[in-house]
């Protein structure tokens, strides 16, 4: 199963990078701007709400099938809680230190980047943590559409009645799960253990 495992976390990292590139951003933004949040807001919701096989409908309607359509659904799918995350974690942060950097003359960007992406860096990175077990989670489904790896292993298992490889992939896709959680949380942990050494 390495070959599928691997195709399988190719695809999820190649979204979730996808989706930190437009995610965070867009985060940042509503987490500035109430207006353009309150204009993202139903569209997340909608977007959380909806089903995962729905997903499906509109890129194989646009894109087709195989593995490029494969990574866009699973960003469409996996997108949301990072950017209401982001969102969440700059709002958080207290407004006592935000207004002592601007009284002490720094810039909007140099608020944001050592301010307060530093403190929401935990909730942020509870977002990502989310995102990328959306990404797997979506393997399985984005398998319908002919997108290779373990979701496919575990399909052609259940419509062969193969029970026993049907087991093996969806295993496999508890692993990867597992393992990725695991990187994604001790990223939380790195910087905070260098700064100390750094002290």
């Amino acid at each position: 199963m390495w070959s599928d495992a691997m195709m399988t976390l190719a695809i999820v990292l190649v979204a979730v990078v996808i989706s930190v590139i437009i995610g965070l951003p867009l985060g940042i933004l509503a987490a500035r701007s109430e207006t353009l949040y309150r204009l993202m807001r139903p569209v997340l919701d909608l977007m959380q709400a909806t089903p995962s096989f729905v997903f499906l409908v509109p890129v194989v309607m646009l894109f087709g099938i195989g593995d490029a359509p494969g990574v866009i659904v699973t960003c469409l799918f996996a997108i949301a809680p990072l950017i209401r995350l982001t969102n969440l974690g700059i709002r958080q942060v207290r407004a006592d230190l935000v207004e002592a950097a601007r009284a002490f003359g720094a810039s909007e960007l140099r608020v944001l980047y050592d301010i307060q992406l530093p403190l929401a860096r935990p909730t942020i990175l509870a977002g990502l943590n989310q995102t990328v077990l959306s990404s797997l989670s979506m393997a399985v489904v984005a398998s319908m559409i002919s997108v290779a790896g373990l979701g496919r292993v575990v399909l052609e298992g259940i419509g062969r009645l193969d029970f026993g490889r049907a087991t093996v992939g969806g295993l496999g896709i508890v692993l990867t799960a597992i393992l990725v959680d695991r990187y994604v949380q001790g990223l939380g942990a790195v910087r905070p253990q260098l700064a100390r050494g750094s002290a």
